[in-house]
C-alpha cells in the first residue's frame, strides 16, 4: 500500500518577507577587476535598496526559515558594529533601512504566523544581514554548516564580516551540519547535502564561494517547479545564470559553484533561484507558486 504521508505535498506554503532594504556598491553586486578594498573605501555609487529576505516555508513538520534578516539594532544602537577602521568598514559595506515594523517577528505576524512557531531557521551564512533575527528565535532550532561554524572561531571575524557578538547568543538551540551524501541523481551535480525531514522537500546544499560554509535550500513540491533559495551566492537570478559572479568572496570558488548551480537549473527548467537580496525573487516566488508544472526533481 502506498504510504499517503509519502505521496502527500508536505509543503503547505512558501512566502518571502523583508526585514527591511540594503544599497550596496555595484561592484558588490557584480565583481570588476577592481581589488575589493579599493573600491569598497573608493566607490562613489550606490544600488537602489534592495529587500533582505528571508524565506518562510510551511512544512507539515515545522516553520522553516531560511535566513533571519537583518536586526533593527543595527540602525537605532551606535554600538552594534565595531569601532576603528573595522566600523569604518561596514560603514562603507552596506547601508540598511529598517522600519519599526520590520523586524523578523511583527514581518511573520504579518503573514499570519507567531515568532514561536518557528521549528527551524536554516542559516546561509553568518554574514550580519542573515543573523539578525536570531535573538528572537530562543524557541527555535539554528541550523549552519559546521564550516561556516567553524569561520567564526579563526581570527578576526569581523574583518570578515562576522560579528560573534551578535551570534553566539544564550538560550539559541544550534545544530551545526557536516553534508551526508544524498543518494538522489535528480540532484547533480550535488552529491551531498542534509534532506531536512527526511522527505526529500527541503534539501539543504553546499554551495561555497561567498564564504566558506555557505549553504543553500532546494524546495520540491509535486507539481510546482523547485525553488533554490542562495544566499548570497548571487544578487541577481539573472546574472547567475549568466555565469557572473558577486564581488566579495571567493572567485574561483563562487564560479565553480555557480556553474553547478548552472547545471541543475539546466537539467531542471523552471527551477526558480531565490537570492537574499534580488529585488526580482518576490515576484519570481509568486509566479513558481502560481504555475503547476511536470517536474523532474
Amino acid at each position: 500500500m502506498t504510504n499517503a504521508r509519502n505521496t502527500a505535498n508536505p509543503i503547505k506554503r512558501v512566502s518571502v518577507i523583508s526585514t527591511g532594504s540594503v544599497s550596496i556598491h555595484p561592484e558588490h553586486v557584480a565583481a570588476t577587476r577592481k581589488p575589493l578594498y579599493w573600491w569598497l573605501f573608493t566607490s562613489r555609487r550606490w544600488t537602489p535598496p534592495l529587500p533582505i529576505n528571508v524565506y518562510v516555508i510551511e512544512h507539515r513538520d515545522g516553520l522553516v526559515l531560511f535566513d533571519t534578516g537583518q536586526d533593527r539594532a543595527s540602525v537605532t544602537d551606535p554600538g552594534y558594529f565595531p569601532g576603528g577602521i573595522t566600523g569604518v568598514m561596514y560603514d562603507r559595506l552596506a547601508r540598511f533601512d529598517i522600519a519599526p515594523e520590520q523586524t523578523l517577528t511583527t514581518q511573520l505576524a504579518a503573514i499570519g504566523y507567531d515568532i514561536a512557531d518557528v521549528h527551524t531557521a536554516v542559516i546561509s551564512h553568518l554574514h550580519q544581514d542573515h543573523i539578525g533575527g536570531l535573538r528572537e528565535l530562543t524557541d527555535a532550532q539554528i541550523l549552519v554548516s559546521r564550516r561556516e561554524w567553524q569561520s567564526l572561531h579563526r581570527a578576526a571575524p569581523e574583518l570578515r564580516g562576522l560579528l560573534r557578538s551578535h551570534i553566539e547568543l544564550p538560550a539559541l538551540r544550534w545544530r551545526r551540519l557536516d553534508p551526508e551524501p544524498l543518494a538522489d541523481p535528480a540532484l547533480a551535480p550535488f552529491t551531498s547535502g542534509h534532506d531536512l525531514f527526511g522527505d526529500g522537500s527541503l534539501v539543504l546544499l553546499p554551495t561555497p564561494g561567498h564564504t566558506l560554509g555557505s549553504l543553500s535550500m532546494l524546495v520540491r513540491r509535486p507539481g510546482h517547479a523547485p525553488l533554490l533559495m542562495v544566499g548570497d551566492l548571487t544578487y541577481d537570478a539573472d546574472l547567475l545564470e549568466q555565469g557572473h559572479v558577486p564581488g566579495v568572496g571567493h572567485k574561483r570558488q563562487l564560479t565553480a559553484t555557480t556553474r553547478m548551480i548552472n547545471e541543475l537549473c539546466q537539467a531542471n527548467p523552471g527551477l526558480t533561484v531565490l537570492a537574499a537580496h534580488d529585488p526580482g525573487a518576490a515576484p519570481a516566488l509568486a509566479a513558481a507558486s502560481r504555475h503547476l508544472v511536470a517536474t523532474s526533481l
